[in-house]
This record gives C-alpha cells, structure tokens and sequence, in this order.
C-alpha cells in the first residue's frame, strides 16, 4: 500500500465518527496533487443534499483530528465537499443506492449484440441499474436486460436528463 493510499485510509478512519455523529454519509476520501499542490479531499453527503454549514462542521472537525494525529508527511490543503450529481460511482455503496436508478455506463471496449436480424456494437448505455453484486452488474433497458463485469466498466454514473 502507498504513503498516500495509506493518507486516504486513515483520514476515513478519523472522518466516519464524525459523519456518523452528525448523520451523514462518507462518500470517499482522496489525496491527489492539483496544480502543484496536495489536496486532501473528503466528500460527504446526506439525505436531501449536504449544505454550506454541514461542510464547515465537518471541516473543523476533521482539521482538528487531523492536527492532532499529523499522519500526512506532504503540505496539503483540506477541503471537505458535496460530491456532486455526476459523480462517478467508487464503492459498492454507490452502486446501492442507485439500484433503481437511470445510470449512464462507458464500458472500456464495446459489447456486441442482435436485436431484431441486425448487429449492433457500443460501449456507452444509459439505462436502470437493477443490479448489483461483487463482479457484475444488470442494465435494464425497455426490452432486455444485459449483464457488465465491473472490470469492464471504465465509468458509471447516475444519469440526468438536463
């Protein structure tokens, strides 16, 4: 395991008490080097959408285990956020909570398929995610479902329809 993968691991370790006290959820936590310089992002979210004052919360909190633990060796800037509406899903709690739900999948190389006599060839679908294990998932489409390894999804992401 890397010096920063370990950064990440940890900060989750300080950050979930503190998401958990105050009912929110940790969506995930990176450590990655932006315009020449180190930022250690921690994205939360709740139930009808995080706000300004939820943020600054969890910011305080954080800085202060964070000072007194001083784990990470780099000079780094914290920043605590919403992890917005198109974000791409990381863990299996993602995939969860969005079973149900419209997602736009990009697969690494195309799936070919016959519908109707005709050969069709893609690799960007939107369709419901219906479900979700360890290796796979299901797309539902109005007339068939189709069946993706995880490994062979490049990105996934709730769909919206703007």
């Amino acid at each position: 395991m890397g010096r920063h993968v370990s950064y990440e691991q940890k900060t989750e370790e300080l950050l979930l008490p503190i998401v958990e006290k105050h009912g929110y959820e940790l969506v995930d936590v990176e450590f990655v080097r932006e315009a020449g310089s180190w930022r250690l992002r921690a994205y939360i979210d709740k139930k009808g959408g995080i706000t300004l004052d939820d943020l600054t919360v969890v910011n305080h909190e954080l800085s202060d285990l964070l000072d007194e633990n001083d784990f990470i060796e780099e000079s780094y800037v914290l920043e605590v956020s919403s992890p917005g509406l198109l974000r791409p899903f990381k863990k299996p709690r993602d995939y969860e909570r969005n079973i149900g739900e419209d997602v736009e999948v990009r697969l690494f190389a195309p799936v070919t398929w016959e519908e109707g006599g005709k050969t069709y060839s893609d690799k960007e679908f939107v369709g419901v995610l219906k479900e979700y294990g360890d290796d796979k998932i299901v797309l539902g489409f109005d007339d068939r479902d189709m069946e993706v390894a995880v490994k062979d999804i490049a990105r996934i992401r709730k769909y919206i329809d703007f």
